[in-house]
């Protein structure tokens, strides 16, 4: 039975009624072969019409496909219940189907319980509020994600990667294959029209789109964001009144569209009814603007500052400090980020804080609430604990390339640690960095010779690493290596090659197209397409800071393409451009990379780093500093 498309999946095709459509569909010429909604009328291409309705459950369909010699009844349940039940109930049905007394509209074509019914309906009303509220998107000259995927045949990381992101925990099963509506772009009709199309390729949030009936024909196809409010179950078209038109290049190929659709639908996927008004929900954010803060205080990391939330887009914050006047002197990060905490924070485990000169609240400016923030994993310190001037691996916070030999410098409360990088530490401590006990960016003394990533070690240092390790952490403290027993490695389901979105942490308020290019068991190495290595950033697979193709688009944030080519083939002026504005997001601060390293090293004296020599990847659980054998 062909009932609006119902047969691409019971569980997912949408149905429901609507009086009215979002906009008026203007007259089509009648020799076009249309499958129309629009609340009146439904004929099929080639020319049939019929339609029956319901006398038990009010449902509106196609008489040849109803049961019964008279066609009265939608399905043999229907039958049994009407010869049972009195002429009341059946009314009683129908207004519990439609809320209103029926009418002789032809509106819907499913066959499908109420809660679908509804479910379908409050999709259509969320479409509707979520075209009104989506922001445009802000376009980046010269560079689109579909054409750079399809011309290096890169693979996208998936939506389910992300747990933070917009649907990352109900993307649910999108995947190639599923079917959609769109907008038909290939007619030359005045008015707005859609069509059948299938997913062919998934890239993030991106999805390549082959419209029904082109086969193998590539010619037309196109990418399109899965969550953009263009994109919908198939089956809206129905409920909603919109025609659905064959693309003016196929419309040759059948003389039956119905025929056709009904045999391509049939047993095929897909979205979820309710997938619009998943996607507002996702995209709510509790941050709301002048909501005040703890953050770090970029000049000097030791310490927190409060800041006034200026602007969320995409569940990213743009932080004001409060002493600036002028608005400028800013800080972004994710409203996850280990950066942020609830005004009184510092105060509460020890952590050094700078008092601001305004001495009450501005106007408008409130807390925000304490369970807004990401909460830590809670720790037991009564036994054996981290102590003052132990040794640990860390990536450095100014650096983030780098993972460096550091120091515990203070035990705060809560399990927080300050850490300072050895060999590069302010004689004040203004650098010391704040990590908890449980988070992803330090590791035991050995981890990066396990693992075979390059260690830094502190400046000065000028023997090969293994001596530098026998001599240097033979006489010290270390962090013992049962305290790091209890990170696990998600299934995070990220690869090597694979690209996404990533924030610059050195300029945070630049979101970048980049590649993983290792993994380490739950640490990734996340490469900025175009630039030098020297930029990678060493991150965790949850970090709130990497997003998938596509979020972007979504959110309206502005996106960074790769460098172009011609910094690719001048990449010293190009290096030394963006290292200056890294330099300024951390003002004050200078770590040496691995090369000014070796120049210091004693002359005639052989020095060498531990290379990766292979990279071996994790998506079980493990402890994270074992290595893993190939």
């Amino acid at each position: 039975m062909f009932d609006g498309y119902d047969s691409c999946s019971e569980d997912t095709s949408s149905s429901s009624s609507s009086d009215e459509s979002e906009e008026e569909v203007s007259p089509l010429p009648s020799s076009l072969p249309i499958i129309k909604n629009n609340g009146q009328v439904y004929t099929y291409p080639d020319g049939k019409s019929g339609m029956a309705t319901c006398e038990m459950c009010g449902m509106v369909g196609v008489r040849d496909a109803f049961y019964s010699k008279t066609k009265r009844f939608c399905s043999v349940s229907c039958s049994r219940s009407y010869s049972s039940n009195s002429k009341k109930a059946s009314i009683l049905a129908r207004l519990q189907v439609a809320g209103k007394p029926p009418t002789k509209k032809a509106k819907v074509l499913q066959k499908q319980p109420l809660v679908a019914k509804l479910a379908a309906y409050a999709q259509y009303q969320a479409t509707l509020q979520n075209q009104a509220k989506t922001k445009a998107a802000v376009p980046v000259e010269g560079f689109s994600w579909g054409s750079y995927i399809n011309s290096n045949s890169f693979t996208a990381a998936p939506v389910t990667c992300f747990k933070h992101a917009p649907m990352g925990t109900c993307w649910g099963d999108i995947s190639e294959g599923v079917r959609v509506e769109v907008p038909n772009t290939d007619c030359s009709l005045p008015t707005k029209v859609f069509w059948i199309a299938g997913i062919v390729k998934l890239a993030g949030y991106n999805a390549l789109l082959r419209y029904e009936g082109f086969e193998n024909d590539s010619n037309l196809d196109f990418w399109c964001n899965v969550c953009g409010s263009d994109i919908h179950p198939v089956g809206w078209c129905a409920t909603s009144g919109k025609p659905l038109v064959p693309p003016r290049t196929i419309q040759h190929k059948y003389t039956n569209w119905k025929a056709f659709l009904v045999k391509r639908l049939t047993g095929a996927k897909t979205l979820p009814p309710d997938f619009s008004q998943k996607v507002s929900e996702s995209m709510q954010y509790p941050f709301k603007t002048s909501m005040r803060v703890e953050v770090v205080d970029k000049t000097h990391l030791c310490r927190t500052r409060v800041a006034v939330v200026e602007n969320v887009i995409g569940g990213r914050l743009r932080l004001v400090y409060e002493e600036s006047e002028d608005k400028t002197d800013d800080f972004w990060c994710h409203m996850y980020s280990p950066l942020i905490h609830h005004i009184g924070w510092s105060r509460s485990i020890g952590h050094r804080f700078k008092r601001s000169d305004i001495t009450k609240k501005q106007e408008g400016h409130f807390d925000a609430p304490s369970h807004l923030f990401m909460k830590v994993k809670e720790v037991d310190t009564a036994g054996e604990w981290f102590k003052e001037g132990m040794k640990l691996e860390a990536i450095d916070p100014l650096n983030l390339s780098a993972i460096c030999v550091a120091t515990i410098r203070k035990v705060l409360a809560d399990g927080y640690l300050m850490i300072g990088i050895d060999g590069s530490e302010a004689a004040d401590g203004s650098d010391w960095f704040c990590y908890h006990a449980t988070s992803p960016s330090i590791f035991p003394v050995g981890f990066c010779e396990i693992n075979m990533i390059e260690l830094t070690p502190p400046r000065g240092t000028y023997r090969i690493l293994t001596t530098f390790y026998f001599e240097y952490f033979s006489v010290i403290l270390y962090v013992p290596y049962a305290l790091f027993l209890k990170s696990e490695v998600p299934n995070h389901g990220f690869h090597v090659g694979m690209k996404l979105e990533a924030v610059d942490l050195m300029e945070p308020r630049l979101v970048c197209v980049a590649t993983v290019t290792r993994i380490i068991h739950r640490l990734l190495r996340i490469h900025f397409d175009g630039w030098e290595d020297e930029y990678d950033q060493w991150v965790d697979c949850e970090s709130p800071d990497l997003y998938p193709v596509g979020w972007c688009q979504l959110t309206g944030y502005q996106l960074q393409p790769p460098a172009p080519q011609s910094s690719r083939d001048n990449q010293s002026s190009s290096s030394k451009q963006k290292k200056k504005s890294k330099s300024q997001q951390y003002k004050g601060h200078k770590k040496m990379t691995s090369l000014q390293l070796k120049e210091e090293m004693l002359d005639g004296e052989e020095y060498s780093f531990l290379q990766g020599a292979s990279d071996q990847e994790s998506n079980g659980s493990a402890s994270y500093y074992i290595k893993q054998e190939p």
